[in-house]
């Protein structure tokens, strides 16, 4: 009888751990479905604005769906084809500067994962320095100027063709392969390149996801080395077309006079219109990358 009863407690003691746990699941789903609403709603405004009238955007401080739709900010844009321009350029810097990246940091992390490799801890701890100091800005503009880099794309792509911090990342990841890859490679006749080109490369998808999404997303946001390396109108990226429009729409007026046919676009609405159309490219990438991601995101996380 004794032994009955404390199966039926053991049993409701589970009964009741599961109910806790339950308990719990539910409200981590609900409050990462409250950050995550939280993190969606201000790109759900600034899309909706962007197709809101002037009076909707003076009166009301916040809404999704604008009550009257207008596409007059978009075909401002379309007009003056400065938006467009941008695109095209942010995405051959962001194609070109993410493949030279991912070269110079696959390459680099490589070596450094093999343990037999001379010089190693050396090398990583010069790697380690450039994460804490750096040569400043004026010296690395000067620099640029002297090298002839000056309003070029190279200035943009060259300054960052390493990030320590996502070389180590891939670094750490090459060194969880399985050596005995690496060593029956080698017994079929193999070289370190043919090993690291057909091996360690295909095996290594997740992480190559991965940085290369962090080093495409750089790219398309930077706008702070393009305003300072670059100065021909013609090679912009769009970070530095959809400055100008941030801080410049008060002209907009002025240059819309011979717009009326459309009717005028409101300010908000053309800097709404602006962010949408430089958001929405680098949005489109994620789905391709997205199962490799969450592999990827977990590289050098600590085991159990």
């Amino acid at each position: 009888m004794a032994d009955i009863i404390s199966i039926r407690q053991k049993s409701n003691s589970r009964i009741k751990a599961s109910t806790g746990e339950r308990i719990i699941q539910v409200l981590i789903y609900v409050i990462a479905g409250f950050i995550g609403i939280i993190t969606v709603l201000p790109f759900l405004y600034v899309l909706g604005g962007s197709f809101a009238t002037e009076r909707e955007l003076t009166e009301k401080a916040f809404f999704i769906i604008p009550t009257e739709f207008s596409i007059n900010a978009y075909q401002y844009i379309i007009k003056t084809g400065e938006v467009f321009k941008g695109l095209g350029n942010s995405m051959f810097l962001t194609v070109a500067g993410t493949l030279v990246q991912m070269f110079f940091t696959t390459t680099f992390a490589y070596p450094l994962s093999k343990t037999h490799f001379k010089g190693r801890n050396m090398v990583l701890n010069l790697v380690i320095i450039t994460m804490l100091f750096s040569g400043g800005m004026i010296p690395t503009f000067l620099w640029v100027k002297q090298l002839g880099l000056y309003n070029s794309y190279w200035a943009l792509i060259l300054l960052g063709a390493i990030s320590p911090f996502n070389m180590i990342i891939v670094k750490k990841f090459f060194e969880d392969l399985p050596g005995e890859l690496d060593e029956a490679a080698r017994i079929d006749g193999a070289n370190d390149l043919e090993v690291f080109y057909k091996i360690a490369i295909p095996l290594s998808k997740p992480v190559i996801a991965s940085i290369s999404l962090f080093y495409a997303v750089g790219h398309w946001n930077d706008y702070f080395n393009a305003m300072i390396y670059l100065n021909d109108p013609n090679k912009e990226t769009v970070q530095i077309v959809l400055r100008r429009i941030v801080l410049l729409t008060g002209k907009i007026q002025a240059e819309m006079m011979d717009y009326n046919s459309f009717g005028v676009p409101p300010d908000k609405a053309v800097k709404m219109a602006a962010t949408v159309v430089a958001t929405v490219p680098i949005l489109v990438i994620y789905p391709f990358v997205q199962k490799y991601f969450a592999q990827g995101v977990m590289v050098g996380a600590v085991k159990g």
